[in-house]
């Protein structure tokens, strides 16, 4: 499900709203090929048959296509909310993007079209989406609606967020995410876009990350890196200045002189925050900016599909 393979390259971020749809279109053709491929084109329309409910509206003509039980789904049982959270500090904007990248090659830019991905799947189920953006103010808010119009403001909201701004914005994710809970009072599906670069209490980033599921609400979190540089530290040797672009913090090495050291702190870390969101029973999924969307589509579909 490479985008590159699905349309012309695309440089400017104008076409959002398009390449969202090709990436769930591209999804939805390969489903075939797909354990679930019970959500076929008509996935929106239906859901898993559960041991228990009533048989009256088992869809027949799809358990001979597919030996799955799947029930017709009535539009008025679309309602899930879903509140997208996404960080958009500095450290969101790396790595810097060459002319010739796409937007969706740098963490922001992977971000804000899994979210334009995941609104276009809302869409089609007639479901309601909110957005809160922050970094190291709340920079964005809009609550969970399902209408056209409502659908349109939050992708313009989006493309602003791939306009680097030159200030540097540090991460605020504890204070934010707090202010964010309190603001979701009908349970809904809370979808996390972030690199986790939190200064400070670790324990209080959980602590916020936790408020979000008060209310019965379900979370997912989607740890977005560069897995070549950030994961790999895949750097030559030559002699490199590293600089924190949330603190401008500046550290001269040479890369093969840390980098085993360096990936075991980080395969560490990332341990742990899986670790403490299956203890806070946090969805954690960690994705990477050259990776395909698969992994987000097929996440969303599961975790719906269990969010009853």
């Amino acid at each position: 499900m490479k985008i590159e393979s699905q349309i012309e390259k695309i440089s400017s971020f104008q076409h959002l709203e398009l390449l969202a749809h090709q990436v769930v279109e591209g999804f939805i053709s390969g489903m075939h090929k797909s354990p679930f491929h019970g959500f076929s084109a008509e996935f929106a329309e239906h859901k898993v048959y559960n041991a228990g409910e009533s048989t009256k509206h088992i869809d027949w003509k799809l358990f001979a296509k597919t030996e799955r039980l799947y029930v017709k789904r009535f539009e008025e049982e679309t309602n899930l909310r879903c509140h997208i959270i996404i960080d958009n500090s500095s450290s969101m904007h790396y790595p810097k993007l060459k002319e010739n990248q796409n937007f969706f090659e740098n963490k922001i830019g992977f971000s804000v079209l899994a979210s334009a991905v995941l609104m276009n799947l809302l869409k089609k189920q007639r479901d309601a989406v909110g957005l809160s953006v922050f970094s190291d103010s709340y920079e964005y808010y809009a609550p969970e609606k399902g209408s056209d119009r409502h659908h349109r403001m939050i992708l313009n909201a989006l493309e602003g967020l791939l306009e680097k701004s030159a200030t540097t914005k540090s991460t605020d994710a504890i204070t934010f995410l707090h202010q964010i809970a309190e603001k979701i009072h009908r349970r809904s599906m809370i979808i996390v876009f972030t690199d986790m670069f939190q200064s400070g209490n670790e324990k209080a980033l959980f602590d916020a990350l936790q408020h979000l599921k008060h209310n019965k609400h379900k979370v997912v979190l989607f740890h977005v890196v560069d897995n070549k540089t950030e994961l790999n530290f895949d750097f030559d040797n030559a002699p490199r200045k590293f600089i924190d672009i949330e603190t401008g913090e500046e550290v001269a090495v040479f890369a093969d002189n840390v980098k085993e050291e360096y990936e075991k702190q980080v395969e560490m870390y990332f341990k742990k925050l899986a670790l403490t969101c299956s203890q806070n029973r946090i969805k954690y999924i960690p994705v990477s900016v050259n990776e395909s969307f698969e992994k987000i589509v097929l996440t969303y579909l599961v975790e719906k599909q269990n969010f009853g």
